[in-house]
């Protein structure tokens, strides 16, 4: 059965041409172009890459802290022996046997990132399997198990982003939102796809970016040219 898509989504198709590959600043053009919704739109970098998930050694994850921000207001929640730090630092939740337990029995989950000292950690591991697979389980390698919890709200509170690989090598990295202007776009989504690169498993061998597009919300994806992007 054939996906109904809305008369916008069909009108931003028609300044698309979907089999080309574009450069970047012309992918930014042709978001601007399409028609706006009632909200900001989220924009998103996303691509499928060429390593096999399956294998341990070729995970790929990271962060990317956003020159310009992500323009997201990001909920944190700190799971830390000293929650009145954690709180006066700007978090929206902190604890550490409470938080686990809320998670345990009610799957409260009221937050966009985690962060986490690292002897609170051997506590959080009684929820990985719960936080995990939705990408919330905090991990040294992404800067969310530190001991300094100021400095790590602060970080992601002036725009430092996650991505992790999913089950089939597709990977996505938010890079701003609709209403900033197309420089600080096209800085951020340079960025992303730097952090990205950065994060190519040493193990692997063969072509890692397989393909990158740029969409927003609700319109359709722009195939970015990656010869021209160097990626």
């Amino acid at each position: 059965m054939a996906t109904k898509r809305s008369k916008r989504y069909n009108k931003a198709l028609e300044g698309v041409d979907l089999e080309k590959q574009y450069s970047l600043k012309e992918a930014l053009k042709l978001l601007a172009q399409m028609p706006s919704t009632k909200f900001d739109e989220t924009v998103e970098l996303s691509g499928r890459l060429g390593v096999d998930p399956k294998q341990g050694d070729q995970m790929v994850r990271g962060m990317v802290s956003l020159p310009h921000g992500s323009g997201k207001k990001v909920k944190i929640a700190v799971f830390t022996e000293n929650p009145k730090e954690a709180k006066d630092a700007g978090a929206d939740h902190a604890g550490l046997n409470d938080l686990i337990e809320k998670i345990e029995k009610e799957s409260w989950m009221d937050f966009d990132v985690a962060i986490a000292t690292p002897t609170a950690m051997k506590e959080l591991r009684k929820v990985a399997r719960v936080l995990g697979p939705r990408g919330l389980m905090p991990n040294p390698k992404s800067g969310t198990v530190t001991d300094n919890i100021p400095e790590g709200i602060e970080q992601v509170k002036a725009g430092r982003v996650e991505f992790k690989m999913d089950k089939t090598a597709n990977i996505a990295v938010i890079v701003g939102k609709k209403s900033f202007k197309e420089e600080k776009l096209e800085e951020n989504t340079n960025k992303a796809i730097e952090a990205i690169n950065s994060a190519r498993p040493e193990s692997f061998k063969g072509i890692y970016l397989k393909s990158l597009n740029l969409s927003s919300s609700m319109s359709p994806g722009v195939r970015l040219n990656l010869k021209e992007l160097n990626a």
